[in-house]
């Protein structure tokens, strides 16, 4: 399904973003991964790296004018992913849907599910879609970029 097919099934809707509303999620993202380093549990580290990760999501599908209606909003700013950096992203954000399925176990039906190891794939997993959007955002929305 591509983003203007979203459109038309009225799960994405209009939205026009500033540089400032992606500077405060980037922040969220910067404070996000700092705590996911932390010494929590590995599942409290998946849960703060799982949010950096769909955060990084949000940026780019908001920079490209668009928001997730709230019904599958984490599923549909995953899935729109790979429609905006590109289909090589495809493999990735599979892996990060893997991840969102795993934190709904987390969240709704029982602790102890994720390995550290787990926790901190998803965390430089994180880092990595973080260094993709700023250069993506730096070259497709120059305007919305913090740093430019």
């Amino acid at each position: 399904m591509s983003l203007n097919d979203l459109v038309k099934a009225q799960l994405l809707k209009a939205h026009t973003p500033t540089r400032d509303q992606i500077a405060k999620i980037f922040g969220v993202v910067d404070r996000d991964l700092e705590d996911s380093r932390r010494n929590l549990s590995p599942d409290g580290q998946f849960n703060i790296a799982y949010n950096a990760a769909l955060q990084l999501c949000a940026i780019a599908l908001l920079a490209e004018g668009w928001k997730a209606e709230k019904l599958k909003a984490h599923y549909l700013t995953i899935a729109a992913l790979p429609k905006i950096l590109g289909p090589d992203w495809q493999d990735r954000a599979d892996y990060l849907d893997a991840c969102r399925a795993k934190r709904n176990g987390l969240e709704y039906d029982a602790a102890g599910k994720v390995s550290a190891s787990e926790a901190r794939e998803l965390r430089e997993f994180a880092a990595e879609l973080r260094e993709a959007v700023v250069a993506w955002l730096g070259k497709k929305h120059p305007k919305l970029s913090p740093w430019k």
